[in-house]
């Protein structure tokens, strides 16, 4: 595959600064490029590769200043990050991993099976199972009783459906994941705990992409929602009734307790631990690795474990580096007084 500048801008709605004939083959990293290769620079800290480089493109800002055109063609755009994003659909042209319904597969005869649905081996579909047009479900997985998966939908090989969840259009589940095991539920007994049976399911919104090997959790009564757009990254526990606002983000090793509510538009870091019966305002940003022990009313940046407003926790960190030196100076004023 290959364009011209002029035409990959065209097609990203970017503007040409340098020759707009120069051939483009495939993206790069702009520490890694080589002649024929677009990359981009969205971060400041990416500038200094810009005099060593040897791709023939670089996506950058509008307002970018930037001296160096010999060799080097730029296309100017408003979002360099999304642009690149644009140019790595462009040049992604997997080959479609499957074809039809792989003759081991086996379907229970209750199932509805839409149009140009992919199967591919070793999976099972349960009874009263309804997939809609064109999904896409990799080997090995396993979609139990009464599940509903909208058009359009991809499960990669391994993941396995519990019953009676459901599945909206344009979702993406990665290898391995599992939707609507059983929530952490149990009443203390005289000798030991009781199951608390978990009798509601998991619900997954339109567009939604849901990284490899996580858990998500059927409710004890009602629904886990995760909401229209969100994004999960791998390795994240969500509980049960815990409900994750539209397109809000979650990164890798995130544990989210039941009856949780993230709002819309969250952004959330990896290894964040969140207790349970808790909510966020929309908007709110939580850094990695903080524990989030109470909600937020409005949007804002929280830090630490216990997470506290991010301005208060640098704050708090400047003075808990200085501790060993005003503990040596304690010790001394403790030494004079005692003489």
């Amino acid at each position: 595959m290959q364009f011209s500048a002029s035409e990959l801008a065209k097609k990203i709605n970017g503007s040409i600064t340098g020759d707009g004939e120069v051939k483009i083959e495939r993206p790069s990293k702009i520490e890694e490029g080589q002649k024929g290769s677009v990359s981009f620079i969205a971060n400041s800290k990416y500038l200094q590769y810009i005099e060593t480089t040897k791709c023939s493109v670089l996506i950058v800002s509008n307002d970018e200043k930037i001296e160096r055109t010999d060799n080097i063609t730029l296309i100017r755009v408003d979002d360099p990050h999304n642009a690149f994003a644009a140019v790595l659909k462009i040049f992604d042209k997997r080959p479609k991993s499957l074809k039809g319904i792989h003759p081991s597969a086996i379907i229970d005869t209750t199932a509805e099976i839409g149009k140009g649905v992919c199967i591919g081996p070793n999976v099972y579909i349960g009874p009263s199972v309804q997939l809609g047009d064109e999904v896409e479900i990799g080997p090995n997985v396993s979609v139990l009783e009464s599940v509903q998966i909208g058009p359009k939908t991809k499960i990669n090989a391994g993941v396995q459906i519990y019953h009676d969840c459901e599945i909206g259009t344009e979702v993406i589940i990665h290898a391995g994941t599992i939707i609507g095991s059983d929530g952490f539920g149990f009443a203390s007994a005289n000798e030991g705990y009781d199951k608390v049976p978990q009798i509601g399911n998991v619900q997954i919104e339109d567009q939604v992409e849901i990284g490899a090997n996580c858990t998500i959790d059927r409710a004890t009564i009602g629904s886990t929602i995760i909401k229209k757009g969100a994004k999960l990254d791998n390795l994240i526990q969500v509980a049960h009734n815990v409900i994750i606002g539209e397109n809000t983000v979650i990164a890798a090793q995130t544990g989210i307790s039941g009856s949780t509510k993230l709002g819309k538009n969250c952004m959330i870091g990896g290894q964040v631990g969140f207790v349970g019966h808790i909510e966020l305002a929309d908007g709110t940003m939580i850094a990695a690795q903080s524990g989030v022990g109470k909600g937020t009313k409005s949007a804002g940046v929280w830090s630490g474990s216990p997470a506290i407003p991010h301005q208060e926790n640098k704050k708090s960190f400047l003075v808990y580096k200085q501790l060993p030196d005003i503990y040596k100076r304690l010790k001394v004023i403790e030494d004079q007084l005692k003489d």
